[in-house]
């Protein structure tokens, strides 16, 4: 089996993150896509130099031929692709450890990335799947929806097993505490986030630990905000199903008055902002995208909710939001609470399926 894990001489540009392992073991469907404070945010000048340095080094650590490899991204941000035996592909940013592709064989792709992202560390990427991470939503300690979107994680392993058969290219970053981000979350955490490109899923596992020597628990809530591509959010083919009979609440109502209520029936677009948070959640949540396929959003561990965004015109008059609808893995109406030396996981696994 091929399995590459951080060196014991860790090169100098991986070690922009933490230098102490993880201890604890964390471990051909229809058309998709169309056509495709607070500590204010930190303005990272681009460091080409440094960039190029970290892609050789991550190369040299954690390739592997056909399976794993790191790229110069946009804005000459390092970038892993994992491509399978089957012709899928999916792309990982270092910077916010975010996914932001994944392709089906047929070269349709599942994920959106907004227009309007920029790629100059000035802001987390805008689409693909954010990490939200210790905080979900405004906060008045951080920015909004926290810090792990908005900083450099490290790569800690990759894989091409289990089956050598069928390879399925995984990677796995980590993020541990820090000068910047206990400016605004002061307590140790340890965390890592792992992609795994199977055959006919993309499957995305997110630990924390609240590391060993810690004093006292630590409690956080978290996400990650899927950015799926539909043909148009406004068409009646275009909706969420499983959530019917689930409360939830309505933040485009009134966010001082968030009283739930329970889902009478499909989620719909094209009227307004959409922006609820369903709370107890089935695992399985349907996208209807509008191409006789849904994306399926499969919740198999530690996530509790479900969130459902479409900004409507709130982020644009051009139409921008009715080419995505964001279904997310949450962990929300209640706060996750550890105690030291203690892990915390959750499981997303997405797939594509014919209706």
């Amino acid at each position: 089996p091929t399995t590459r894990v951080m060196p014991l001489a860790m090169p100098l540009a991986m070690s922009l993150g933490s230098r102490h392992a993880f201890a604890a073991t964390l471990r051909a469907p229809k058309r998709v896509g169309t056509n495709r404070a607070r500590p204010a945010m930190r303005v990272v000048p681009r460091a080409s130099a440094l960039n190029e340095r970290i892609i050789q080094d991550a190369n040299a650590a954690f390739s592997i031929p056909g399976s794993v490899v790191f790229e110069e991204g946009k804005g000459g941000l390092p970038v892993c692709k994992l491509t399978h035996k089957n012709g899928g592909t999916a792309e990982v940013y270092l910077f916010g450890a975010c996914v932001t592709s994944w392709c089906q064989p047929s070269g349709d792709e599942v994920l959106f990335v907004r227009p309007d992202a920029v790629w100059d560390k000035s802001k987390p990427i805008s689409g693909g799947i954010p990490i939200c991470f210790p905080r979900f939503g405004p906060s008045p300690e951080m920015q909004q929806h926290g810090f792990a979107r908005n900083v450099d994680w490290v790569v800690c392993s990759s894989s091409a097993d289990p089956n050598p058969d069928d390879p399925e290219p995984s990677v796995m970053f980590k993020l541990k505490d820090n000068d910047y981000t206990r400016e605004m979350w002061d307590v140790g955490f340890e965390a890592t986030y792992e992609v795994t490109l199977r055959r006919d899923k993309l499957k995305i596992e997110f630990c924390v630990r609240n590391p060993p020597g810690a004093e006292k628990p630590i409690d956080f809530t978290a996400a990650v905000h899927t950015y799926i591509e539909v043909v148009d959010a406004a068409s009646p083919e275009c909706l969420v199903r499983g959530l019917k009979g689930k409360r939830y609440i309505d933040k485009a109502i009134d966010t001082d008055n968030l009283a739930p209520e329970p889902c009478a029936g499909d989620v719909t677009f094209g009227t307004g902002l959409i922006d609820r948070v369903f709370q107890e959640t089935e695992p399985e949540a349907l996208l209807h995208v509008g191409t006789g396929a849904a994306v399926s959003v499969e919740n198999t561990r530690g996530w509790t909710d479900t969130v459902v965004w479409n900004p409507h015109e709130t982020l644009d008059k051009e139409g921008t939001w009715k080419k995505f609808v964001c279904v997310e893995s949450a962990a929300i109406s209640k706060k996750v609470t550890l105690d030291p030396e203690k892990v915390w996981r959750a499981e997303t696994n997405l797939c594509v399926i014919d209706l």
